[in-house]
């Protein structure tokens, strides 16, 4: 059996990911409501996730997307994101002139407000001695339009180096900080808003009362995207894409691939079949838990396959993180390969990929002139930077524009029991990437007991749901302790619990103390090869949720 071959480079693979996005949104019958223009800022997707909670469609494309481009679309309004560049650099990104002779309102974020200022005139500089990061109080000075209802010191959140040191004509002052005295500005007659900070993060106190001010009392938009509408759209979509071939889907019974084969069921029936690769990584008892649910509950089709020995052999002495994803990446293709020609034939692949994966794996944004991104690279994910070479499916991915909170709505709308859909978010990599370093099936056993341990007593003491991830990580190092008066020489088990609203942003989680000693307690005592166990304190930014 042949399939159909997509061969992919690092840099084609980037580029086709993007494109997805874009050129298909830009030939579907939604036209959107807002249009997010991203100069490379990881934030950028967050945006159009913040105008969707008002129930607006919005995608993102492009900086570089022409004027002729958006006056098809014919957005209501624009927004330019934040970026990494400094508009006053020879290379810096920069929009289409024209743009701002479309007529359509148009809010800078960040590096936007600085495009903005530069193009029309003004000036930035670099912010010697005031550059800002994190959290700063907003002094209102304008409490009109895109401020309106905003409280003067209210919390928002600064990233940034450059300022404006030069308005435009016509532009006046909305907000400053005590470091920024352009922190927000306008030109009221051409509805061009700027903001020097960040009204998307969560950390932005009432950001999202300037959004939906943009959003419907300057951009005039009706709120007429919901849950409903992307799942009749989604299956819409499917079934155009795949007609009567028949998908595989990775099913690892986390939130994303178990809506998704919630949503491919209703959309192609019997022409869906899941496949359940038990890689050695999972939790304690999943792969049993897993296929009773979908296989005997709810009568999914899933074929179970075995693969814990030929996982673990390929990841042998290899220690770095990236190397570990891109491994066990292209070892589940490669299983999906050999089962499909044993179950199928299957034309396509079916991913739970989300927006986040796409971000962190390579930014949404590539350089037209060099074909370099432009956003920072962060981590690759197993089903995106992983992705081999010689893929020999096609991949039908209706979850990638979507954030987890957005795909959690879309599971309830579609039946799914909230045991799978409040589960806490689990890596496509398993346990191998809570793992520093090289995997073993002795360490792999180990973390499953302590994560276990952990897992129980959040849920025991009720907080769970309020917790956006808990779960341990062993680390590759040893200490000395002491346990029935002999020397103990053992691994030390990290437990990281953090509260977030998307999994771009995160914040640790204050567990009681009576908790955190609880699980201590067991850990140590109940999972043989730890002696000692550690809590990390560390927000996202500046770490990551996971460690690897």
């Amino acid at each position: 059996m042949k399939f159909c071959l997509d061969v992919f480079s690092s840099l084609t693979l980037c580029r086709f990911l993007f494109d997805m996005s874009s050129d298909s949104l830009l030939k579907s019958q939604r036209s959107p409501s807002i249009v997010i223009l991203d100069f490379g800022s990881q934030y950028s997707e967050l945006i159009a996730r913040r105008i969707r909670e008002t129930e607006v469609y919005s995608i993102v494309l492009s900086y570089s997307t022409s004027a002729a481009e958006l006056r098809k679309l014919a957005p209501k309004g624009i927004i330019l994101s934040g970026g990494p560049s400094s508009v006053y650099t020879a290379s810096a990104p920069l929009s289409d002139p024209e743009i701002w002779d479309l007529d359509i309102p148009v809010l800078g974020v960040c590096y936007g407000m600085q495009v903005m200022v530069q193009q029309l005139g003004g000036h930035v500089t670099a912010a010697v001695g005031k550059a800002e990061y994190g959290k700063a109080p907003l002094h209102v000075d304008d409490p009109t339009a895109l401020l309106t209802n905003v409280e003067s010191g209210s919390t928002m959140w600064m990233s940034h180096g450059d300022s404006v040191d030069k308005l435009p004509r016509g532009f006046v002052r909305l907000a400053h900080t005590s470091n920024t005295l352009e922190a927000a500005i306008a030109l009221h007659t051409k509805r061009f808003y700027g903001v020097q900070f960040h009204p998307e993060v969560v950390h932005s106190t009432q950001g999202m009362v300037m959004i939906r001010n943009f959003v419907y009392n300057i951009c005039c938009c009706q709120p007429d995207w919901t849950t409903s509408t992307f799942i009749d759209e989604a299956i819409s979509t499917v079934r155009s894409q795949v007609g009567d071939k028949k998908v595989l889907l990775a099913l690892s019974g986390g939130v994303d691939s178990s809506t998704l084969a919630f949503l491919l069921k209703r959309a192609i029936g019997d022409q869906l079949t899941c496949m359940f690769i038990d890689q050695g990584f999972m939790r304690k008892g999943e792969p049993e838990f897993l296929m009773e649910f979908f296989d005997q509950k709810f009568k999914i089709n899933v074929q179970y396959i075995n693969a814990r020995e030929r996982f673990i052999s390929k990841l042998q002495g290899i220690s770095d993180p990236e190397d570990k994803r891109k491994v066990i990446g292209r070892e589940f293709i490669r299983v999906f390969e050999e089962e499909s020609e044993r179950l199928g034939p299957f034309d396509y692949l079916a991913q739970g990929t989300l927006y986040p994966d796409v971000i962190e794996s390579s930014g949404t944004n590539l350089d037209p002139k060099t074909g370099e991104r432009i956003a920072v690279k962060i981590k690759s994910h197993h089903n995106v930077g992983g992705l081999p070479k010689d893929l020999q499916f096609k991949l039908v991915e209706p979850l990638r524009m979507l954030f987890k909170d957005e795909v959690r709505k879309v599971g309830r709308a579609l039946g799914l029991p909230e045991e799978i859909v409040g589960r806490h978010p689990f890596p496509g990599p398993g346990l191998a990437i809570r793992i520093l370093g090289e995997v073993t099936d002795e360490k792999l056993n180990c973390l499953r007991d302590a994560d276990l341990i952990v897992r129980e007593e959040i849920n025991r003491a009720g907080l769970y749901h309020e917790i956006w991830q808990a779960f341990a990580v062993l680390l590759p190092v040893c200490s000395v302790g002491v346990m029935g008066d002999q020397r103990t020489y053992a691994w030390p088990i990290v437990v990281r619990c953090v509260s977030s609203e998307d999994g771009m942003t995160a914040d640790w989680s204050r567990l009681p103390d009576s908790l955190l000693q609880i699980i201590s307690n067991r850990v140590v005592n109940e999972v043989k090869g730890v002696n000692r166990v550690v809590l990390d304190i560390t927000s996202k930014p500046p770490g990551t949720i996971e460690w690897e």
